[in-house]
């Protein structure tokens, strides 16, 4: 286990692109060529296929050798952090070790095989895997039916919106106002938008929770709903929930919850006993596949009764003897992708709840929640660093400091001690989220990392904290550890100037040097 004491020095050599590796000559493959007696029984394989759609040749893909393939992606992999290699308290994203058995689960041929368009007899058993998710799903959730079809959690939040505003229009009352705190995910605002809505923002009290007398100034004829995430984007749960979607279903709303954080509350408290009609589940960050790089994801959305006939189609139903997809959905809003779901996120997610079950998944929520606030009591035992909402006491899964002080006396930012942390080998917490703090460091750390590493993290802050006062050039030159330095942030938002001077991999021994 590495020291604080003691920086984390990454893999440092550049590595050059696999079309860079390539040359004539150089093969990774060995594919068998078909028999003459083969090839007279299939005919000419290619011949249904247009002549001008056919290519000349071979495609124009990197000549490289299988030690070459293997050795240039492993090299990548030791000048990367992930969820496999260093802790990851990215805030907001449960970024967690995820077991290894799930991942084998979902690789195995017979899943990865079916295509999507086969007959529903030949594919019974994945039906059926689906069908049960399902019903596990809305028992976690205390809903009534799900679709497992949303690809994310944002996808999950835009085909809540929708059904919503279909919901008012077959009731006659469209309604164009979708109420949001300012405590929730950023995405809830966007899919609101995107759905056709005007959003309006709800402001905070002094505890961190929603302004229940803001919601009833702002609640109107004009009010669809409201889009809650709780526990909140500041780690803090909403203890007038159950009264907050009281208030807006007597206005005539309609309630949105945002399962994002459900890592904190998994076997606890379920968001359909607290009054809400839908939610959506993140189950690459809750239920065992590995989160970021853009995917793979799952958002699936379960819903109360009144809101069963707007799911998107098809739903899996099953009639007693067997399983079949249902696309008789009075007012459902359609597909909202192509094919089911994202199958092998599903499969990984089914798994893991049946290994853990109701207890494990209890286990889960219960040993998040304490190891957020054991980190976070670390870290603010030596002082720099500030916890906006102190009214609010003990947080949930994840916690957002303040760096604004450290700022104001030292000229070190949130950014700067994100990228000092990767010098101690622990990957950057979100910052500056939510916006409502001030050079905010969002830290979950998990259920999945040990006493040990929640006290390497604590000392690295604190260490941090002591190095803005005493040698800030250090830290605002961070990460000096790492494979690649700090990056111009103007110039990387630009695709044309990411192009690197690359150089071959140093010999051994030789002084290695990051990209230029």
């Amino acid at each position: 286990m590495r020291h604080p004491s003691k920086p984390f020095r990454q893999c440092k050599w550049s590595e050059p692109l696999i079309c860079e590796l390539s040359s004539d000559g150089k093969i990774g493959h060995m594919v068998p060529r078909p028999s003459e007696e083969e090839l007279r029984a299939v005919g000419d394989p290619m011949g249904h296929i247009p002549s001008k759609l056919r290519r000349d040749g071979p495609p124009n893909l990197p000549r490289v050798s299988e030690a070459e393939v293997l050795r240039h992606f492993v090299r990548l992999s030791q000048q990367n952090f992930s969820v496999d290699t260093t802790p990851y308290p990215l805030g907001s994203c449960t970024m967690k070790y995820n077991p290894k058995f799930c991942e084998s689960l979902a690789s195995n041929a017979k899943l990865r095989m079916i295509h999507p368009l086969q007959d529903e007899r030949l594919v019974q058993g994945i039906l059926r895997i689906l069908y049960e998710l399902s019903r596990i799903l809305c028992e976690i959730t205390g809903m009534r039916e799900a679709s497992l079809q949303p690809s994310a959690g944002a996808h999950g939040e835009f085909a809540g919106a929708l059904m919503i505003r279909k919901y008012h229009m077959v009731n006659g009352e469209p309604r164009g106002e979708m109420l949001i705190p300012e405590s929730a995910h950023g995405t809830n605002f966007t899919s609101a938008a995107m759905a056709g809505f005007k959003v309006v923002r709800l402001p905070l009290d002094d505890r961190g929770c929603i302004d229940v007398e803001a919601l009833k100034s702002a609640l109107s004829k004009r009010t669809a709903g409201i889009m809650i995430t709780n526990p909140n984007t500041l780690g803090i749960f909403e203890k007038d929930v159950v009264e907050i979607c009281k208030i807006v279903h007597e206005g005539g709303g309609l309630c949105y919850y945002d399962g994002a954080n459900l890592n904190a509350i998994l076997s606890k408290c379920r968001p359909g006993d607290m009054g809400f009609d839908i939610a959506h589940l993140n189950l690459h960050k809750t239920f065992a596949t590995p989160h970021g790089g853009g995917g793979p994801g799952a958002g699936p959305i379960a819903v109360s009764e009144k809101l069963r006939d707007f799911l998107p189609v098809p739903l899996i139903g099953f009639d007693g003897e067997r399983y079949y997809l249902d696309y008789g959905v009075k007012h459902s809003i359609g597909r909202v992708r192509g094919f089911y779901g994202n199958i092998a996120v599903l499969v990984k997610a089914y798994a893991y709840i049946l290994a853990l079950g109701r207890e494990g998944l209890r286990e889960v929520s219960e040993v998040a929640v304490l190891n957020s606030n054991y980190l976070m009591r670390r870290i603010l035992e030596r002082g720099g660093y500030e916890l906006p909402y102190q009214r609010s006491g003990i947080r949930m899964h994840e916690f957002v400091l303040s760096a604004k002080g450290i700022l104001d006396s030292t000229g070190i930012s949130a950014l700067d001690i994100a990228k000092r942390l990767l010098d101690y080998g622990i990957h950057a917490p979100t910052i500056y989220f939510p916006p409502i703090v001030k050079e905010a460091l969002m830290v979950e750390p998990t259920e999945t990392e040990s006493k040990m590493e929640l006290d390497r993290m604590a000392e690295a802050f604190q260490r941090i904290f002591e190095e803005a006062k005493e040698s800030p050039e250090l830290v605002r030159g961070s990460p000096s550890n790492a494979a690649v330095s700090r990056v111009d942030e103007a110039k990387a938002s630009h695709p044309m100037t990411m192009r690197l001077s690359w150089r071959s991999p140093p010999a051994p021994g030789a002084e290695s040097r990051s990209p230029s």
